[in-house]
């Protein structure tokens, strides 16, 4: 995993913590949600990322008139043999680029459910399986609104992790301008290489899910998600299926930094990123200035830490 990070940074500067986002996503098994304004390299990322690991990769921009089957595939009437045959969406591949997914209508957002949550595309009774990995990064834009729709709660919940793509610091972004005047094109991606296969990642993710946890931590994690549930300013909290994703990215990062055993510390590390996108708070909180990320500070500092 560290010579990923070192093939990424070839092409991206300056994203060291989207970066690690996307491989804990990939080694926990789960999905990513990049948000940040245009022009941060949210695309970029995710093409180089994919390239570093040898994975095959498709991108869909999302239009309100993208139809379901323009993602997972449809049945087409094939004139010679005067039958239907199934023509494979871009959803079969390893890394799915969903570009802009607010863009799209609940409808079609709605065709990844299956396929983000099972791993499987099921259509005319007929159920198939996903490559292996697999990983939705879908990105959107926080700050035009304009034509978007709002993403359903049960396809936010399908996230792992929701990514903050911040613009990058000074130093980084002068690095950035001194490889495009050196002659760096974002297209090409040349000098990117894969370093690692389809058997790594899988015996990785083998061994993220061999990283032991103990009671105390497991009641910790509890404890997080009943207090986000008893706050006056929620509406919504951490659910147990949150409870859940927030175990299985500590694993990952507990494992990426060596530790076989995760720890409260790992736990607190992982709560923003993987629980800012699933708890919605209550209008009145909003007006006051409530965010979610202030809040999950103060649900850790007022929740008991096992020693």
């Amino acid at each position: 995993m560290g010579r990923v990070r070192q093939e990424i940074g070839k092409a991206v500067v300056g994203q060291d913590g989207a970066v690690s986002g996307l491989l804990i996503a990939l080694l926990a098994r789960g999905h990513v949600l990049l948000e940040g304004v245009p022009g941060v390299a949210k695309t970029l990322l995710v093409r180089t990322f994919s390239r570093a690991l040898g994975l095959d990769t498709k991108r869909v921009q999302f239009t309100p008139d993208l139809m379901p089957g323009d993602v997972s595939g449809s049945l087409i009437y094939d004139a010679r043999s005067g039958e239907f045959e199934f023509r494979e969406g871009p959803v079969f591949t390893h890394i799915l680029l969903a570009d802009e997914i607010n863009r799209t209508p609940p409808k079609t957002q709605a065709a990844l459910l299956e396929a983000m949550e099972e791993r499987q595309v099921s259509t005319d009774g007929v159920t198939r399986p996903l490559p292996a990995p697999f990983l939705v990064a879908a990105t959107q834009n926080p700050i035009e609104h304009e034509g978007t729709y709002t993403l359903p709660e049960a396809q936010l919940d399908r996230f792992l992790m929701k990514l903050v793509v911040e613009v990058p610091a000074r130093d980084a972004e002068v690095a950035v301008l001194r490889r495009h005047a050196d002659g760096f094109s974002p297209r090409a991606l040349d000098g990117v290489e894969a370093v690692v296969t389809a058997s790594d990642i899988a015996s990785a993710q083998q061994a993220v899910e061999a990283v032991t946890v103990t009671d105390d931590v497991l009641t910790y994690i509890v404890d997080l998600a009943r207090a986000t549930r008893q706050s006056p300013s929620v509406q919504l909290g951490a659910s147990p299926r949150a409870a859940t994703a927030l175990l299985a990215a500590a694993k990952a990062w507990a494992w990426l930094g060596g530790y076989p055993a995760i720890t409260p510390d790992h736990v607190q590390a992982m709560i923003v990123p993987v629980w800012r996108h699933r708890i919605r708070l209550r209008a009145d909180a909003e007006i006051e200035g409530v965010s979610v990320e202030a809040l999950l500070t103060s649900v850790l500092q007022q929740t008991p830490v096992p020693l």
